[in-house]
């Protein structure tokens, strides 16, 4: 009889797991599935589902390797029930354990599945806290108690003091300042061409997960060739390397940047590695910070990047447990409209979102600003209901588990959180992608023009934005400055925006071509 059947999941690929620490050989075994309900709760990108399932193969492989007794249930397995709790029930059914351990999950939805195994399965099921995570969701919790609004500078400075990542001895942090971001906005210089990133060829068992994906999802979103990701720790870590050594020296000037035709810039993409398992936070911050301290690159660049993780990545766990599940409910804007077809087909004549929906097309990837500034703006300033971007964000990108992107634009994108995260909306006109990217050089709209069938949306957009939401908004002083610019517009051009908006919006909301 097995004592106990420990299941883990495809953001849980890590050896070091807490529920396979006191594991016993002889006794217990791992049950690992893939699963047609996780990957297509959401129409994952099919990329995606590739990336996971050949890092759970390769994991599992690794376990066996070790001797450890695995119950791996495969996509095309024609036992397959195709949910989580099915294939509980399934190997309960046939192991007979004494009881489950399991580590928490990434996601609100699944963890609540979980909780019903014990009734379901008729014996003892304890789910462990992730200690993955450099501030657990109690410490966070703590530090967020009485807090009106939860900042991340403020957390991000106890996390710095905690670890002792860019501090000096005696308490103050290096170069005299917490926070180097002025220094990390640059606009991209004409004819920059970033090294490119260690790309790493499909081996045997990678190629048959393809041809599997590919098989079983024939009409998904998403280009599954080439494949250029690692799927397992050793891997992960040399791609990591590379790009300490390559472009992490550039990675502070040019992280806000976006180029036709340089996908990956001086970004690591290395959050689907840290997302799955397959590398460790703390190890990749302190690499980082070696980097500075040998002098392979500059203050800015690595505080940057160690922000990313020991700030941005731990704060919005911390803020995703501490809400859940309320939060993902809150519609602070009132957004009711559906997502336009062009996030899924990149048909639009807007060259920026044309751009961006191309290249998470190819890749199931796209940096924070694209993200951010182009998609998630676009869905700020044009209403898109909070539950339909969340959706696609969760569904198109390779690093996107519900736990990350769930606050990211929820809270920072689209404000439907009304501020619980971000002090105020991410709202800008064409301007700011237009100092940041290539992308209006080429677009059908005019970013320099403000009204009329030729402007770009964005322009008109934002001021009807401002002027939808002035009551609500009217009153932060983050937006004090743009609201004394609109009150001296004549009320001519406050309606000819208000007409141009509505035109444009209508015609979307028609399918037409915008």
């Amino acid at each position: 009889m097995t004592a106990t059947l420990r299941p883990i999941f495809a953001d849980q690929l890590s050896r070091g797991l807490v529920s396979l620490c006191d594991l016993d050989r002889d006794r217990d075994v791992v049950l690992m599935m893939e699963v047609r309900g996780e990957a297509t709760h959401v129409p994952h990108h099919r990329k995606k589902i590739a990336f996971l399932f050949s890092a759970m193969r390769h994991f599992a492989a690794t376990l066996s390797r070790e001797g450890i007794t695995l119950r791996y249930v495969r996509l095309d397995d024609p036992e397959n029930s195709h949910s989580f709790a099915g294939e509980i029930a399934r190997a309960v059914e046939t192991l007979r354990p004494q009881r489950i351990i399991a580590t928490q999950p990434g996601e609100w939805r699944v963890l609540a599945d979980m909780r019903q195994w014990k009734t379901q399965a008729g014996l003892p099921v304890e789910i462990l806290p992730d200690d993955r995570f450099l501030c657990s969701a109690q410490r966070f919790a703590r530090w967020a108690e009485g807090r009106k609004q939860l900042r991340l500078e403020f957390f991000y400075r106890e996390m710095r003091r905690e670890t002792g990542l860019l501090m000096r001895r005696d308490g103050t942090p290096e170069g005299g300042q917490w926070n180097f971001d002025q220094d990390n906005r640059k606009a991209p210089p004409p004819g920059l061409i970033p090294p490119p990133p260690l790309s790493v060829e499909p081996d045997a068992l990678t190629r048959e997960v393809i041809e599997l994906v590919a098989r079983s999802f024939p009409e998904g979103f998403g280009d599954l060739d080439p494949f250029p990701y690692a799927v397992t720790p050793q891997d992960a870590q040399l791609v990591f390397e590379h790009f300490v050594t390559e472009r992490l020296a550039c990675f502070g000037d040019y992280q806000d940047a976006m180029l036709r035709g340089q996908d990956w810039l001086y970004h690591g993409v290395i959050a689907l590695y840290l997302n799955c398992g397959l590398l460790d936070p703390l190890s990749v911050c302190r690499r980082a910070e070696r980097a500075w301290s040998e002098g392979q690159a500059p203050l800015n660049a690595v505080e940057g990047f160690i922000r990313q993780i020991l700030g941005w990545r731990e704060y919005v766990r911390g803020l995703y447990w501490l809400e859940m599940p309320g939060y993902a409910a809150t519609n602070a804007l009132d957004a009711q409209r559906p997502l336009p077809e062009f996030y899924w087909t990149g048909r639009t004549d807007m060259a920026c979102i044309a751009a961006v929906v191309d290249q998470t097309r190819r890749l199931a990837y796209a940096h924070h600003i694209q993200r951010l500034m182009v998609t998630g703006q676009f869905a700020l300033l044009a209403g898109i209901a909070p539950r339909e971007i969340e959706a696609w964000y969760l569904a198109v990108y390779a690093d996107a588990f519900d736990w990350v992107e769930l606050p990211n634009t929820h809270g920072m994108a689209i404000f439907a959180d009304g501020g619980r995260m971000a002090s105020k909306p991410y709202a800008a006109s064409g301007a700011y992608i237009d100092r940041m990217s290539d992308y209006c050089g080429t677009c059908r709209y005019d970013v320099k023009k403000k009204l009329g069938p030729r402007a770009c949306p964005f322009n008109y957009l934002y001021w009807d934005f401002l002027m939808r939401h002035r009551a609500r908004l009217e009153g932060n002083p983050r937006l004090s400055m743009p609201y004394r610019n609109l009150a001296r517009f004549e009320p001519e051009r406050r309606e000819a925006i208000h007409q141009d908006a509505t035109r444009f919006l209508r015609a979307m909301e028609r399918g037409e071509r915008i």
